[in-house]
């Protein structure tokens, strides 16, 4: 077989993620960095320049005209996405995205309507996809080696630090969106099934308290259509003494076993300091020879891999427009303080 063309990329956001894309259309054999854009004109020559792009933009609806780019990532804050999105769409490139592929039913259709006017490819960031624990777990389901599986828990946090002083747009997001995404994406995943019915509660006050006018955590129970039931837990209020960024435990109940992860705490490896102890990074983004190796790069390497050799991509336009529903069910939950039915419309 010849080799692949390769994938000319252009970069929307150059922040810390953006920078993680660009670190691979870098050095992918398949993928090519031709363009960095941000609203950020030295944030985005900076990262050019680390990368070796050509070209910078401040504006992604000049990226986006440009005829070296056949696709573009969108590195965007959530609430963002709907705009590059559509105007890459329109311009005839294909689209890799951050999760979640938008926060608005009105963004989401927008989205939809340019992705299959256009016929190109978009794929939704849902690394937890490739994260190998959860791919064993997807591999024993599918295998029935749990049996039936009756329930799930699913837990993933993050430190006060995410919203205080990582993300600028806290604000302007939730946790939902931030990790609660993921958080259903990967459910739907591991158990190849959609959710019917949820039912949430979610509290406020820390955050607040901090000038952050968002919910502190939701607590959701999520009704799937084969009758499991999973109980998730979303916050961004964990202390900053914790020894990750992310909290993640996830249950998964069957009639014949069980299946329990620690994936936050590993074991395999622990690191103690004079006056700090912690658990190195082992698998979502560890450097092995100055190349980041984790599952976190290894979806949007796969990416690169679908366009240069025209495989279908793992998570589409329908799965990000269906987490993209069921989030805004659960916020509807917890707002109501009554369950709520979760409808797909245009999907079925």
């Amino acid at each position: 077989m010849s080799n692949p063309r390769k994938v000319r990329f252009g970069v929307i956001g150059a922040g810390l993620w953006g920078e993680v894309h660009a670190e691979i259309y870098s050095q992918h054999p398949y993928a090519e960095l031709a363009a960095v854009c941000d609203g950020d004109e030295a944030r985005a020559r900076r990262v050019a320049a680390a990368y070796g792009a050509a070209r910078v933009y401040t504006d992604f609806r000049e990226l986006v005209k440009d005829p070296a780019v056949d696709a573009v990532a969108v590195v965007t804050p959530d609430f963002a996405h709907r705009e590059p999105i559509v105007a890459a769409a329109q311009a005839g490139k294909h689209v890799i995205t951050e999760k979640p592929l938008a926060t608005t039913q009105e963004d989401a259709e927008a989205i939809a309507a340019a992705v299959r006017a256009a016929g190109i490819t978009l794929m939704v960031d849902f690394h937890a996809r490739w994260n190998p624990p959860l791919a064993i777990a997807r591999r024993n389901i599918e295998e029935g080696t749990l049996g039936r599986i009756l329930s799930a828990y699913f837990r993933l946090n993050d430190t006060i630090y995410v919203p205080t002083r990582m993300l600028s747009w806290a604000a302007r997001s939730s946790i939902l969106w931030f990790l609660g995404s993921h958080t259903v994406d990967t459910l739907r995943f591991l158990l190849a099934d959609e959710v019917e019915r949820v039912y949430s509660v979610s509290r406020a006050g820390v955050l607040r308290e901090r000038g952050i006018d968002v919910p502190d955590l939701y607590q959701s129970i999520l009704e799937f259509r084969s009758g499991v039931v999973a109980t998730i837990e979303n916050n961004w209020v964990i202390p900053n003494s914790h020894p990750s960024v992310n909290d993640l435990k996830v249950n998964i109940l069957g009639s014949k076993g069980m299946i329990n992860m620690d994936l936050t705490n590993n074991q395999l490896i622990e690191r103690y300091l004079s006056d700090s102890s912690d658990h190195p990074d082992c698998i979502v983004k560890p450097q092995v020879r100055d190349k980041h190796v984790g599952f976190a790069y290894e979806s949007i390497r796969d990416f690169v891999e679908c366009l240069a050799l025209g495989k279908p991509v793992e998570v589409g336009l329908e799965d990000g427009l269906r987490v993209t529903r069921v989030v805004l069910a659960i916020m509807e939950s917890a707002e109501a303080r009554h369950p709520v039915r979760v409808t797909y419309p245009g999907l079925e």
